[in-house]
């Protein structure tokens, strides 16, 4: 069934095209993600096909059966209303009776309690109360009845995002979801939430995000808008990689064999006189357009930078005995570590457990409740904070850089311009001398992120830096990063870009409690998931003993009562079955154990990693439900 069918599409702000005579289609179970530099019309392309902006051209048509639902990067609310009525705004009898149910649950009222669960009851509405109840707990969604109004931005966009689930929950079983970055101001339990949340929802997605991970595990298809055209690649994000890189070097070739036409062309029309009327009018017609395939330029958006880092000593920071807390609330508790030049340390943690404010400790912009915090003479800190860029009015592009200065040092003693040094960070002349209220969200990104480098710092700290970063920069961004010299501090909930990056994790417990982890994230991942099997495994063996069973008992899974009570043998089929799963469960222990160890050597390149760290997800996997089937099998033996 199509749902959306879309014919030579074209959009330009101004004199500046964004896409030019696109057509496709988005047809019941597709599942596409969306990528592009800012500023070349992502989120535009999504608000047209939900009727909020008008094309220049071309023509769109979405099923009548289907329902759009579209998650934008700046949710509107209706500011004075509680978070309870901005989510349950549908005016729907499930909707209504769910909303009544849960503001008494939150004000605690047994009356209203009472008279909602009757109407639940009434309604049916358990079920989908259920996942209402999962989705706001995922979210960590609470104070329901405050006003949106006096929420924070990171509460903002999960509140927005509650209520799009919420919504495709009540529509009918047609559904056109479109996301534009669902992930930025997630957490990354949250963000996986969300990954098995979209694969089990029957819904149709265009996605737009610059996390790599997460645009794997929800898409199987990658539309990229490039040069005004709309680019098809089926597969995940390595394979857009190769299919790209191949339509590049074709793309190439053909302009090459143009170039030597058009020489040969060329010296024709040169030779033909003025006045001759029998030239050949269709040769002439086709040099112009080999003239013009022949002066196609491939650019090479890529932003590539050696800086002049500021040199840094051998003392850089120390902390000893720092404790910091928020009334109740441990942020610290005897925090000990000495940074040692060149580390790259990512910092994780759910929201609110005082990440940024360990960041603001580390660079004097906070202080400590005890303890001591010693920054060495020569550290230049370079700070990318959430909050954005800091103007006191708006002005020009160009002359906000030159702010800062006129010159950007180099690392082989020369220097550049502030005009060259923004155009190796893709602002055009043109986009120079505009306006800073006029740039999009992920260029004043860029912008901010240029203005910390042209400071020439030697410890950069980047809070959230993939926040609104097309891919293309984040990719150089990993590169610049991968090379650098100094210190760097990533907090990011984008793991594709803290696996390449980081050489070890401070994980932010809770309590005041800080891990240091030695290792990236998925391998932290890792730990973590083998560490709660164990934890599940000690449960039931406590359980077990309580009930009266003994250790012995427990651990080599032969209750005597069980098989007693059960009076149940196994057929031929099971007990083969058994003997296989004894064995694959012994062999799957021992390539993860292999493979552990290959990665703990610590001499494989990223790309060998990230396929380790994939086998060792699938191994779990697998070891989980082989394990589950042994166990059930076990009781019967």
């Amino acid at each position: 069934m199509h749902y959306v069918s879309v014919e030579g599409l074209t959009k330009s702000y101004g004199i500046n095209p964004l896409f030019s005579n696109i057509s496709f289609h988005v047809n019941e179970g597709d599942k596409i993600a969306i990528i592009a530099r800012n500023g070349i019309g992502k989120s535009t392309l999504l608000r047209i096909l939900t009727g909020n902006e008008t094309p220049d051209s071309g023509k769109y048509w979405v099923h009548k059966d289907v329902t759009v639902a579209l998650f934008e990067q700046d949710p509107k609310f209706a500011e004075e209303k509680s978070v309870l009525e901005n989510i349950f705004h549908l005016n729907h009898p499930v909707t209504n009776a769910i909303k009544k149910y849960e503001a008494a649950m939150e004000a605690e009222d047994a009356i209203g309690i009472t008279d909602g669960i009757e109407a639940m009851d009434d309604l049916g509405a358990w079920d989908f109360e259920s996942k209402v109840h999962q989705i706001l707990d995922k979210l960590n969604i609470h104070h329901l009845t405050n006003p949106v109004k006096d929420l924070s931005g990171g509460q903002r966009k999960r509140v927005a995002l509650a209520k799009t689930l919420i919504d495709i929950g009540f529509s009918h079983q047609h559904t056109l979801l479109m996301m534009d970055e669902p992930t930025n101001h997630l957490d990354v339990e949250m963000i996986e939430w969300l990954e098995h949340y979209l694969n089990q929802e029957k819904v149709t997605l265009l996605l737009v995000s610059h996390d790599r991970y997460f645009l794997d595990a929800t898409c199987d298809e990658i539309w990229e808008l490039e040069r005004e055209k709309l680019y098809v690649y089926q597969g995940d994000y390595q394979s857009y990689m190769e299919q790209k890189a191949a339509r590049l070097e074709s793309e190439q070739a053909s302009i090459d064999k143009a170039k030597n036409t058009y020489r040969k062309e060329l010296e024709w029309m040169r030779k033909q006189p003025k006045a001759r009327t029998t030239k050949s009018k269709s040769r002439q017609d086709n040099f112009y357009e080999v003239e013009a395939r022949a002066k196609q330029k491939i650019e090479d958006t890529q932003l590539q930078l050696e800086m002049k880092m500021s040199r840094l000593g051998g003392k850089i920071i120390e902390l000893k005995k720092v404790y910091k807390s928020y009334g109740d609330l441990p942020i610290l508790k005897g925090f000990d570590y000495n940074f040692s030049k060149g580390e790259r340390i990512g910092i994780i943690g759910k929201n609110g457990v005082g990440k940024s404010t360990f960041l603001n400790i580390i660079q004097h912009l906070e202080e400590a409740d005890s303890g001591k915090v010693n920054i060495g003479d020569t550290v230049v800190f370079g700070n990318f904070s959430q909050q954005g860029l800091v103007i006191k009015e708006n002005i020009r592009v160009i002359e906000y850089v030159k702010g800062f200065a006129e010159n950007f040092p180099l690392a082989d003693g020369t220097s550049m311009s502030a005009a060259q040094f923004l155009e190796l960070f893709l602002f055009t002349p043109d986009k120079q001398y505009t306006y800073l209220n006029s740039l999009s969200g992920g260029e004043k990104k860029r912008l901010q992120l240029l203005v910390v480098l042209f400071r020439n710092p030697n410890f950069l700290i980047l809070d959230e830096p993939t926040n609104d970063l097309d891919l293309p920069t984040l990719a150089v961004l990993e590169n610049f990063l991968n090379d650098y010299q100094g210190c760097v501090l990533i907090v990011s909930h984008d793991r594709y870009f803290m696996d390449r990056l980081v050489d070890h994790l401070f994980v932010f417990e809770g309590e005041g409690e800080v891990r240091d982890f030695p290792g990236n994230y998925t391998q932290y991942r890792l730990w973590q998931k083998e560490n709660e099997k164990k934890e599940n495994k000690w449960d039931a063996l406590e359980a077990g003993k309580r009930k009266g069973a003994t250790t012995e008992d427990m651990i080599t899974q032969k209750p005597e009562a069980s098989k007693i009570a059960s009076k149940r043998v196994l057929s031929f089929k099971e007990k083969r079955e058994f003997e296989i799963l004894e064995k694959e469960i012994q062999d799957l222990e021992k390539e993860k154990q292999s493979l552990t160890n290959e990665m703990s050597a610590g001499t494989l390149g990223f790309e060998s990693i990230q396929k380790i760290s994939d086998r060792l997800l699938n191994i779990e996997a697998q070891l989980t439900e082989k394990e589950m089937r042994w166990l059930e099998l076990s009781e019967f033996i």
